[in-house]
C-alpha cells in the first residue's frame, strides 16, 4: 500500500508541474501584461471553442484579482509609453456581443478598462473555415456579435479602445500581399470611419504572420500589434508590432491565472 500510494504522490506531483508549471521563473512586475479574451460566456456542451468563453463569473474573479493585487489598468495604446509597474491590458478579439453584455459591466465595476479588435464584417461570418476550409458547424457564426451603436457606447464610456483585427478576419497566410494589404489597412480606415476615434493597434487573426504582414501594419500607420504567441513582452520598444500576449482560457481556474500573469504561462505549453 506504501509503495502505491507513493506512486499515486508522485504521478499527482508530475501531473500538477507539467499542468501549471509552476516551477517556471516569474517575469518582472515592470514588464507590462497583455491578457487575451475572446468571449465572456458560459461553455456550451460539446462545443469546439468553449476555451474562447470564459464565465461572467470567473471573469469577475479575474479582474478582482487584479485591482486586489495592485495591477493598474491601462490600453494597448498606452504600452509604449512610460508606465507603472504591474500594468496589465486586457484584450478582446472579434466583437462578440458578450464583450458589452458581460465583460462592460465587470471593467465598470473595477474600474478597468480594455482594448478591443473588432473585426470590421462580422456579423454572421464563421471566420473559423477561413483557416480549416473542413470546419462547417458554423459555431462562431452562430456567435451574436457586436452592433456599431453598441460599440460606439462602448467607446464613449472611456472603457474601451478600439484595435483592427483586418476586415474579415482573413486567414493572412492564403492571400496576397495585395489582398493581405486590403484587409489590414482597409480595416483601419473603416473603423476610423465608422467611429471616429483613432485606431493605432493591430491583432494578427488566428496569430499568423510573416514579415510582409508586419510591414503592412507599420504601413497601416499602426503603432503597436499583438500575436497570439504566449508569454510576456519584456521590451516593448524593440518589438511593438509583435506583443505577446497571455492566453486565458475558459477551461483555467484561478490557480492557472495566477500563475499565468506570474510567468506568462500555464503549462508547457502556454
Amino acid at each position: 500500500m506504501t509503495i502505491v500510494v507513493s506512486v499515486a504522490v508522485c504521478v499527482v506531483l508530475i501531473w500538477g508541474s507539467l499542468r501549471y508549471a509552476w516551477w517556471r521563473p516569474k517575469v518582472s512586475d515592470d514588464a507590462p501584461r497583455v491578457l487575451m479574451y475572446h468571449m465572456i460566456a458560459s461553455s456550451r456542451p460539446r462545443a469546439r471553442f468553449n476555451k474562447l468563453r470564459v464565465n461572467p463569473r470567473t471573469f469577475d474573479r479575474q479582474i478582482k484579482w487584479l485591482r486586489d493585487n495592485g495591477w493598474t489598468f491601462i490600453f494597448v495604446s498606452d504600452l509604449l509609453q512610460s508606465r507603472e509597474p504591474k500594468s496589465v491590458a486586457i484584450t478582446f478579439d472579434d466583437g462578440y456581443l458578450d464583450n458589452y453584455t458581460h465583460a462592460h459591466a465587470v471593467l465598470e465595476k473595477y474600474d478597468a478598462k480594455a482594448t478591443l479588435y473588432l473585426v470590421v464584417n462580422r456579423h454572421g461570418h464563421d471566420w473559423s473555415t477561413h483557416k480549416n476550409p473542413n470546419r462547417r458547424d458554423g459555431e462562431l457564426g452562430r456567435e451574436h456579435k457586436l452592433a456599431d451603436e453598441q460599440v460606439r457606447m462602448m467607446v464613449d464610456s472611456g472603457r474601451w479602445e478600439l484595435g483592427a483585427h483586418t476586415e474579415t478576419h482573413a486567414y493572412l497566410p492564403d492571400l496576397s500581399d495585395e489582398a493581405k494589404r486590403r484587409e489590414i489597412l482597409g480595416s483601419r480606415r473603416r473603423l476610423v470611419e465608422t467611429f471616429s476615434v483613432v485606431v493605432g493597434s493591430f491583432a494578427y487573426p488566428f496569430g499568423h504572420y510573416d514579415s510582409i504582414d508586419v510591414d503592412l501594419v507599420r504601413e497601416a500607420g499602426f503603432t503597436t500589434a499583438v500575436t497570439t504567441q504566449p508569454g510576456v513582452t519584456t521590451s516593448t520598444v524593440n518589438s511593438p508590432l509583435e506583443l505577446k500576449r497571455i492566453k486565458v482560457s475558459g477551461k483555467d481556474n484561478m490557480l492557472a491565472f495566477v500563475l499565468r500573469m506570474r510567468t506568462g504561462f500555464r503549462g508547457l505549453s502556454g
